[in-house]
């Protein structure tokens, strides 16, 4: 499962668009996701891991964006329902 939000926050507040696109690092054999973004936010954390690159918070290498793809079969639905029975027993707010 993934977060149904772009990882983008800003002061206290996150973005509420859905993601739509994965946000990794390849650097050699290794890729490591970062985040998940928007359309909107797209330059912003571009911006922002290149910043963070430099400075060595996180490894350097060639930033990607892959388009989230939604997948379905018979046993994995995209059901909202699924999401209630998968969180268990947390309350909503």
């Amino acid at each position: 499962m993934m977060p149904d939000r772009c990882s983008v926050v800003k002061g206290k507040v996150q973005c509420v668009n859905p993601p739509k696109f994965i946000v990794s690092i390849v650097d050699g054999s290794d890729e490591y996701m970062i985040c998940l973004v928007c359309d909107v936010h797209r330059q912003t954390i571009s911006k922002r891991i290149t910043l963070l690159q430099k400075d060595g918070s996180i490894p350097g290498g060639v930033m990607t964006f892959t388009p989230v793809k939604s997948v379905g079969t018979d046993c994995v639905r995209g059901n909202p329902d699924d999401l209630v029975q998968i969180g268990g027993s947390q309350k909503l707010k």
